[in-house]
């Protein structure tokens, strides 16, 4: 068994974000079209496989069109040079007045090049376009070995960390 840690944080204004800037001129973020499932199945199959993003793994083509079709999910892509480096879901929970950083992630080439702050501070940017209260999202010890680090230095808060016991892959 393995002991893993989960945070959740947070982040309630757009005064509280520490914005990290743009790396260079050669990177942008593009909205995805709803209805195209590919690309949000292969970034949580490529990314995922090396943080053990299980939970989506029986999704069928069905399951990845209904999730991505819906008017509460928006989907970005980041570009370097014009080739796709990484991605984040956002869903919008309206009767909460918030959004959850649903799924967060560089193709592994694309680490260490600074470009996770700043995709960072664009998820909280946009989400705090929709008027919401606050935007928040979960992280564990299972992800990349900054992603927690790079929350905080965003101006998000922990507040509230669960552990578990799971199966040793």
């Amino acid at each position: 068994m393995e002991k893993i840690v989960r945070n959740y944080l947070e982040i309630k204004s757009l005064d509280e974000l520490w914005v990290e800037k743009k790396p260079s001129n050669n990177c942008s973020l593009e909205k995805v079209s709803s209805n195209d499932f590919q690309l949000n199945k292969f970034f949580y199959k490529q990314i995922g496989k090396n943080h053990q993003w299980v939970d989506r793994l029986a999704w069928t083509n069905k399951n990845w069109i209904e999730y991505v079709s819906s008017p509460n999910v928006f989907t970005f892509i980041l570009k370097k040079n014009g080739d796709i480096a990484g991605f984040f879901e956002l869903i919008y929970h309206k009767n909460k007045s918030e959004i959850e950083i649903a799924y967060f992630g560089l193709l592994k080439e694309y680490m260490g090049k600074k470009l996770g702050g700043y995709m960072l501070s664009e998820a909280i940017k946009t989400s705090f376009l929709y008027n919401v209260k606050r935007v928040w999202v979960h992280t564990c010890s299972l992800d990349h070995k900054n992603a927690l680090k790079n929350y905080l230095s965003r101006g998000m808060k922990i507040y509230n960390i669960e552990t578990a016991n799971i199966k040793s892959a």
